[in-house]
């Protein structure tokens, strides 16, 4: 009975099974034909993998928003690309996340592999992650900057089409909208704000509010004549469109600029590198002249050569900034820096540092608050009278601390040479044997348990050594010229440890560096002013174009022209701004104030003629030399990138190899000249005296 239960059982499964199987063959096969096909082979293309880069990479922007080293690496990144992807948030959170993550892949093995080989050198250490730092920071800077570059060669192909695209639709919001349909790039985005501005219902304020997140001038020249063009319409120049006439010129501007970066970037793209390279170098460089030279080790690893290794650290990271700012310094590409809330507003809001530093800012109208205040407008600087102040300070203070740390550091380490080196008297070149290695730390260790005695003992005397010297088992048996010896050593040995304390000058030494932190910010001001005054000529050759532009529109006038300049103005921003602002009280005596203001000749020249146009002449006889001299103004602007980019060159590499020049003149060479002449005159001596 059980069996047939066991079969029946069986049957049915058997049966159930076969069953299934027709029902799926049977659904399977109205499937086919049926609708459900259709929708699944939809479903195909826009169903996402389980793996998702782009979901990836916005989780990763998400958690690196919430590290607080990261965050700041972060916000520097978006705040250049924001621009470049205009309201795209999903782009722009996709970019960042991209460029951080490379430079995290290259950043973080490196840090591992630097500690697990550096563990036992705190100092080998702390450089190489410095040097690390350094060039994730310029890895990233040029990571965007590609993207700026980019996104300028787009807009030569752009401007292309926009000329072939107007001569079709002869309408200047169609031609953008037209051209701006290829989502893949980024100018596309641009081009699509642009066209949204015209055909908006206020265009005039939205243009003013483009002006200001536009992510290059060329853009903002585009969207301005285009603008002007919609508003006033177009005319015939000699037989030619007025708006392709102004657009064929912004791209001849484009071109030179893209000229200009190209070179710069090839003049420069290494000396960010070599300014950087003597931290890598210092201790290889100090271990090869050690272990080939024996006599040179009481100066690498006593308190002079870790001197020479602070001053060749700061040089180094003197010229690194620079470096960067000499590149960097009058570049299309946006201030990437937090002026908002930066960490100095949010430290000035605190009361007590607010009262502090107010004591330090010049007071309003004095000569030393205007001389401050024109510094920053020259610089074109972000900053403001107390972020400036407040940095200046924490600087003075946070130099001051440093200082009195690595003081009292380099008595350590002279007390620490002391006690560790082995005592022995070195040959010329080449080492200790082992035998000779271990007799001579057996020495040192001898000689410890005296200093140990009569550390800060000052009034030590040769006598109480000597007794403690033969107290020592190890000279029992050692004869009077031997314990002679030894007490002399270790006299020479209590003086150095006795001596190394920290000292009234060494605190006005921290107080004189102190003051060189206090002034760093104004100096680095001044820099970026003498860098900035080389590029002159250059943005009044911009100012030359941006007049060729305006001057056949009609209804364009010498105000809008001035404003025109305002706008682009770089440099002289400053004077400009003033012009604008006083033009209404008198048109002439505004620019003759201006005229005043500026030493510069060929603007001068730029301002007399807006003086002409104002109440004499139209501007288009004013200014009649800029069209029939186009070629002659362009050619004279190309030897001008040249000499520019020479000049920036020569100043870069001045300052890019200096501290690998210091490094192996002051850190090398002058160490194993004069101390190798020194022991040699010592040994000589010494064999003068036996003979």
């Amino acid at each position: 009975m059980d069996n047939t239960i066991i079969y029946y059982i069986m049957g049915g499964s058997v049966g159930l099974f076969v069953l299934v199987v027709l029902l799926y063959y049977i659904l399977s096969k109205k499937m086919q034909k049926s609708e459900y096909k259709r929708i699944q082979r939809l479903q195909e293309g826009t169903r996402e993998n389980k793996f998702s880069t782009e979901i990836l990479l916005q989780k990763l922007y998400l958690t690196y928003i919430k590290i607080p080293f990261i965050k700041r690496y972060v916000l520097k990144i978006r705040r250049r690309l924001e621009i470049i992807n205009v309201d795209d948030e999903y782009a722009t959170r996709k970019g960042t996340a991209k460029i951080l993550t490379k430079a995290l892949v290259i950043l973080v093995p490196l840090i591992v592999i630097t500690i697990i080989i550096t563990y036992t050198n705190y100092l080998l250490m702390f450089i190489l992650l410095i040097f690390e730092i350094f060039m994730i920071d310029t890895l990233i800077d040029g990571s965007v900057d590609k993207i700026d570059n980019r996104l300028l060669r787009e807009q030569l192909d752009f401007f292309s089409e926009i000329r072939h695209a107007y001569h079709e639709y002869n309408m200047v919001e169609e031609a953008i909208y037209q051209v701006s349909q290829d989502d893949e790039k980024d100018i596309s985005r641009q081009g699509e704000k642009i066209y949204e501005i015209l055909i908006s219902d206020d265009p005039e304020t939205e243009i003013e509010k483009y002006y200001d997140i536009a992510p290059n001038s060329f853009l903002k020249e585009f969207a301005g004549i285009s603008y002007l063009t919609k508003e006033f319409g177009d005319r015939k120049v000699n037989g030619a469109s007025l708006y392709l006439k102004n657009v064929n010129n912004i791209t001849q501007e484009m071109q030179l600029e893209i000229l200009k970066r190209d070179k710069l970037n090839y003049v420069f793209q290494s000396l960010s590198v070599i300014s950087i390279a003597p931290v890598l170098l210092l201790e290889p460089l100090k271990n090869w002249a050690i272990s080939n030279f024996s006599f040179t080790a009481s100066w690498y690893q006593g308190k002079s050569g870790m001197i020479a290794q602070i001053i060749i650290l700061l040089l180094t990271f003197i010229s690194y900034i620079l470096v960067r700012k000499l590149k960097d310094n009058g570049s299309t590409g946006m201030n990437t820096k937090n002026t908002e809330n930066p960490w100095q507003a949010r430290l000035y809001k605190k009361k007590i540092i607010k009262k502090i530093v107010d004591l330090f800012i010049p007071k309003e109208g004095t000569k030393e608050y205007r001389k401050v205040g024109q510094l920053l407008k020259d610089a074109a600087s972000s900053q403001k009278m107390e972020w400036l102040y407040t940095n200046r300070i924490c600087l003075f203070i946070v130099t001051f601390i440093v200082s009195i740390i690595i003081f009292s550091q380099l008595h350590a380490v002279a007390k620490n040479y002391i006690y560790t080196e082995p005592t022995t008297d070195y040959d010329i070149i080449g080492g200790l044997s082992e035998k000779d290695e271990q007799k001579a730390i057996e020495l040192t260790e001898q000689d410890n348990k005296i200093l140990d005695q009569f550390k800060g003992k000052t009034n030590t005397t040769d006598e109480q050594i000597r007794m403690a010297v033969e107290r020592l088992p190890y000279y029992y048996e050692e004869d009077e010229a031997e314990i002679d010896k030894a007490v002399e050593r270790i006299r020479e040995k209590l003086d150095v440890i006795n001596s190394e304390y920290m000292q009234w000058f060494e605190i006005l030494l921290a107080f004189v560096f102190a003051i060189i932190g206090y002034m760093a910010p104004i100096w680095i001001l001044m820099f970026q002013v003498k860098m900035r005054q080389l590029e002159m000529e250059d943005e009044v050759m911009q100012f030359q174009t941006i007049i060729l532009m305006l001057m056949r529109i009609e209804r364009v006038n010498v105000e809008i022209i001035l404003e025109w300049l305002e706008r682009y103005s770089n440099i002289f921003k400053a004077p400009i701004a003033k012009c604008v602002n006083n033009y209404e009280a008198g048109a002439w005596e505004a620019l003759e104030q201006m005229k005043e203001e500026v030493s510069y000749t060929p603007l001068i020249r730029i301002i007399e003629s807006l003086q002409a146009a104002v109440e004499k002449i139209p501007i288009t006889d004013a200014f009649d030399e800029l069209d029939s001299e186009r070629d002659y103004y362009q050619e004279k602007r190309k030897e001008s990138n040249d000499r520019l980019i020479k000049r920036k060159g020569m100043i870069g590499k001045i300052i890019g190899f200096a501290p690998m020049v210091c490094m192996f003149v002051g850190y090398l060479i002058i160490p194993l000249v004069f101390i190798g002449l020194t022991s040699m005159s010592s040994s000589f001596t010494s064999m003068t005296a036996v003979q």
